[in-house]
């Protein structure tokens, strides 16, 4: 009866030591445990102006569970649905409250309005697979249910019409970050694709980012120029954000992050959320793109009286030059380079889908983080930072701005003469 566990014994005398130690993770298993751990926060996703301009703001008849069938004739198929963000580990998300540069002032308030209002219906539709969130807190707590936490984002500054008091309001509605400009330079900061009238924030701009941080809304640099970035590091008290950015050194597009801001980044504490936008990503696209504007412009000038002729002309030229695809390893090496300049507790990740006309390879909605997160755990990143980059960092951040208002709440308000 003794001769069991004698044998046992030998049998274990005869297995190296090291077969006996647990079996390296492969990538995917150290991906997924770091994305079960600690779910993808995105920093930017467009699905409220999706359903502007696809929906007019009415959700009847909306299905947010699959959203594959949505495409038409000029638009291509949502990429967000709650099926892809629970494939694609979502967890939080800055839903992007966006209307366009072009509208005067008070439309743009009010389009602004109905983006939050509609945004809120729609988390209010879903309340098993959504939970709105206005804090650090709230979106623990919406994590710990298993929920997405959802919170509002709004794009383009000049949506407050120059008015402290409506700034003040927004936040008081739930905003939580504000894109300084978008496409367009504004009265008081210039952005990154627009000609520059400021050299960076006026006065009232650098006004704006001490009063945003005094009452806990942070301020995202996306879209802002180079001088933007440094003024508004300038008189940042509490860290900022890139809700979508890359790093200029990997893309040369002036939406991109140039390293002497990135380095910058660890003595303010922010953090660059990593876009995928292709033209953002891929400098071959980059590339191709301007390309194309110089054919229809050229096809233009070609047939002034024929704006059939111009269109064949640019189609042909488009079979002959396919648009290339930016890759999942370009977008990796977006999020190297940031690491390497800024830190690995400065990058997260903000996707901008549903905002974009193409998708990056691999990443074509928003179902592709587990593919991105395999990538990095194949360069070396191990699970403890990939939870940084997933969401532990912006996790961080929003605290930190929460922290500097509480701080200040004794600060008297921004004020400004009304204007009419």
């Amino acid at each position: 009866m003794r001769l069991l566990p004698i044998l046992a014994a030998a049998t274990a005398l005869l297995v190296p030591a090291a077969a006996i130690q647990a079996a390296p993770r492969t990538p995917e298993q150290v991906a997924a445990a770091a994305l079960k751990a600690a779910p993808v926060w995105d920093g930017h996703n467009d699905v409220p102006g999706g359903l502007r301009w696809r929906r007019k703001d009415m959700l009847a008849g909306f299905d947010f569970h699959d959203t594959t069938g949505t495409g038409t004739d000029k638009l291509p198929p949502m990429h967000t649905d709650l099926t892809r963000l629970r494939k694609g580990h979502v967890g939080a998300q800055f839903w992007s409250v966006f209307v366009s540069a072009g509208l005067t002032d008070q439309q743009a308030v009010q389009a602004v309005m109905e983006q939050i209002d509609v945004t809120k219906r729609l988390v209010a539709r879903y309340p098993g697979e959504l939970q709105y969130a206005a804090s650090s807190a709230d979106v623990t707590r919406a994590m710990k249910a298993g929920k997405i936490a959802s919170l509002l984002g709004m794009e383009g500054g000049y949506a407050i019409a120059g008015s402290p008091g409506v700034l003040r309001q927004f936040y008081a509605l739930g905003v939580r970050y504000m894109t300084l400009t978008h496409s367009k330079t504004t009265s008081w900061a210039d952005s990154a694709t627009d000609a520059p009238q400021h050299g960076g924030l006026t006065d009232f701009g650098k006004d704006v980012v001490r009063e945003m941080q005094r009452i806990g809304m942070l301020v995202d640099l996306s879209h802002v120029s180079a001088e933007t970035m440094a003024d508004a590091l300038d008189v940042a008290g509490a860290p900022v954000i890139f809700s979508h950015s890359g790093a200029l050194a990997i893309d040369g597009h002036p939406r991109n992050v140039p390293d002497a801001v990135l380095a910058r980044l660890k003595a303010n504490g922010g953090i660059v959320m990593a876009v995928t936008l292709p033209g953002y990503v891929s400098e071959k696209v980059r590339q191709w793109g301007a390309a194309q504007a110089g054919e229809k412009a050229r096809a233009a000038a070609l047939y002034p009286d024929r704006p059939e002729a111009a269109a064949a002309a640019l189609a042909a030229w488009a079979k002959a030059n396919p648009e290339p695809r930016a890759s999942l390893s370009e977008l990796a090496d977006h999020i190297d380079h940031i690491v390497k300049v800024a830190g690995i507790d400065h990058v997260g990740l903000g996707g901008d889908f549903d905002g974009m006309a193409t998708t990056t390879e691999g990443m074509d909605d928003v179902a592709g983080y587990p593919n991105l997160f395999v990538e990095l755990a194949r360069r070396g990143y191990g699970q403890a930072d990939l939870q940084k980059i997933a969401s532990g960092n912006i996790m961080r951040v929003l605290k930190a701005a929460e922290a500097y208002a509480a701080a200040r709440r004794a600060d008297p308000p921004l004020e400004t003469p009304t204007t009419f």
